[in-house]
């Protein structure tokens, strides 16, 4: 059955307008999907939805950097682009083609040929115009200037002799200073940069060298390259890093900045011993991160107000806690930005320093020699200071100064690892804090993780299946009557959407994160729970006389503003 008889079928189309189709297809000589694309009679994603029904053929959304260069390489790009297929995965001696057009014989010709030649099987699946244009110019595009740059160097090892793998320490520090190597870690850290990696993985496996981006908080395998050039990769990245070449057997630390079109980017670069070789780590530090504003960064409402009224005062703690990776310094940086004005004295301590901010005096710790934050603390109260920021409690000694600091008419600003918000109180306790401290000292607990935002060009409109919707009704209702009533409409209108993909969004129906809060705020009544009885229990039963929106409320919100989807939220603050 053709794609216009389905649709007829399927009442999309009348017969009139199916003959009239079929004589522009025949006449044209362009496929139906298309004319049905160019008078707009659907949309991409639900035509292809019909035909992969019409065609029995199981439709299918590919994450570009899910697929290594070699797997792509089964099918000469030439024959991919003019054909509309591409390989997606090998696994054993059978691989996955996605096709745009299955129906196409040429191409099914094409395929066989090109399979029986690799003595290998296939199976087919159908990939959206969208889909298979985002796979082969992300990866021709890199694939190009890689290939081009070890071909170079292959050249320049077979002119200085027979030997092929630089075994010698002098050989690889030579090929990291070559023209071949330099351009290839320079073309890997400017894809990173323009598609928006957080991180770069570098890592050797027993039969070549992997390269991985993290794009929103996931990992995917983006390059592989032959494992006698991981050694001089890593030496060049040492040396823009200026960190010991010789040096293979303990980790290192450091860190570099280029320049990506109009803008500086930083890298922080971590070195890592394994039994394959060197790891490298390389975190991509965008300056626009670190002076994202509140409403960027997912602080909304009841949230809002309490941070601005705790910067507001020029005493106190703010606390961020969460696990690594979620954001705290991100959140603690948008802070700084607000405060960092001429008339103020803002000293940090790191370790390490993720951002530079022009204006703030920061410093980094180095515990090896003694530095240590509560080294730095004691001495930094000796600068002057209005606004201080540590980066991060981790013992008593830090905890009990950093509170002696917010007394003393200081404002201070760190993080601390606990599970939520209310978990703060009894782990400073824990830590050596006397409980009668905290309420003068400590303003707010901040918890937050990070989830991913929907892409606002292909995101779609969905009914919530009955558990889903009684989950989120649930949640809705257990929040403070104010927050229900500024909220109220939301619950009306009920929508809820999911990821689809597109060109905008790399096809993975996602496009950026954003933070789920909590915020508990010290008052009179918390105050008197601290001294008496501060179990998180209690705590908690003051939490929500105060009105707090948990995490998991906090993405609810979000999911009925159409910002993230159910399943990060449930993934992200599930149980938190």
């Amino acid at each position: 059955m053709t794609l216009i008889e389905y649709l007829v079928k399927q009442s999309i189309i009348n017969k009139e307008n199916a003959g009239q189709l079929e004589y522009e297809a025949k006449t044209s000589g362009k496929r139906e999907g298309e004319i049905i694309l160019e008078k707009g009679i659907l949309t991409e994603a639900p035509l292809f939805e019909f035909k992969s029904k019409s065609l029995k053929i199981p439709l299918k959304t590919v994450i570009a950097d899910d697929i290594p260069l070699k797997v792509l390489e089964l099918i000469p790009y030439d024959s991919a682009k003019y054909y509309k297929m591409i390989p997606l995965e090998k696994k054993d001696s059978r691989v996955e083609v996605g096709m745009v057009y299955p129906e196409d014989l040429q191409a099914q010709e094409a395929l066989k040929f090109l399979f029986r030649q690799q003595k290998l099987s296939y199976g087919i699946f159908l990939i959206t115009p969208t889909v298979f244009e985002n796979l082969s110019k992300q990866y021709q595009s890199l694939k190009k200037e890689v290939t081009k740059a070890l071909e170079e160097l292959e050249v320049e090892m077979d002119n200085g002799g027979t030997e092929k793998v630089p075994v010698r320490r002098e050989e690889f520090e030579r090929m990291a200073e070559e023209a071949p190597v330099t351009k290839m870690v320079a073309v890997i850290l400017r894809h990173a940069v323009e598609g928006k990696a957080s991180d770069i993985h570098i890592e050797p496996t027993k039969k070549e060298s992997k390269i991985r981006f993290r794009l929103d908080g996931i990992l995917h395998a983006s390059l592989f390259l032959p494992l006698k050039i991981h050694p001089a990769v890593v030496a060049r990245i040492k040396i823009l890093s200026n960190l010991k070449i010789d040096e293979t057997r303990l980790p290192q630390d450091g860190r570099f900045g280029i320049t990506v079109g109009q803008k500086n980017v930083d890298f922080r670069v971590s070195t890592f011993p394994t039994v394959l070789g060197e790891k490298v780590v390389l975190r991509v530090l965008d300056p626009q991160e670190s002076s994202m504003s509140f409403e960027g960064l997912g602080l909304e409402r009841r949230n809002f107000e309490i941070l601005k009224r705790a910067i507001a005062k020029p005493y106190g703690m703010i606390l961020v806690t969460g696990p690594t990776g979620s954001g705290k310094t991100t959140t603690l940086y948008a802070v700084l930005h607000i405060l960092n004005q001429e008339g103020v004295n803002i000293i940090t301590l790191e370790d390490p320093i993720e951002y530079f901010i022009e204006g703030v005096n920061q410093s980094q710790v180095k515990p090896e020699i003694g530095y240590t934050f509560a080294t730095g603390l004691r001495h930094i109260l000796r600068q002057d200071p209005d606004i201080v920021m540590v980066g991060e409690i981790r013992d008593e000694e830090t905890a009990v100064l950093a509170t002696q600091a917010s007394l003393t008419g200081h404002l201070v600003l760190s993080t601390l690892h606990t599970n939520n918000a209310l978990g703060v109180i009894p782990r400073l306790i824990n830590l050596g804090v006397s409980p009668f401290l905290l309420p003068p000292s400590l303003s707010v607990c901040i918890a937050q993780r990070l989830v991913r935002r929907l892409c606002q060009y292909c995101k779609k409109e969905v009914s919530p299946n009955p558990k889903i919707k009684e989950m989120i009704i649930r949640d809705f209702e257990s929040l403070s009557s104010l927050m229900k009533k500024e909220s109220g409409g939301l619950l009306k209108s009920f929508k809820i959407y999911e990821p689809v993909g597109c060109k905008k969004c790399n096809s993975t129906g996602y496009s950026g994160r954003i933070g789920l809060y909590e915020i508990l705020e010290m008052t009179s009544e918390l105050s008197e729970i601290v001294l008496k009885e501060p179990t998180e229990s209690r705590i908690k039963e003051e939490a929500f006389r105060q009105g707090m929106i948990t995490m998991k409320q906090d993405g609810i919100l979000k999911i009925l503003e159409g910002v993230t989807s159910v399943a990060e939220v449930l993934r992200a603050a599930e149980e938190k």
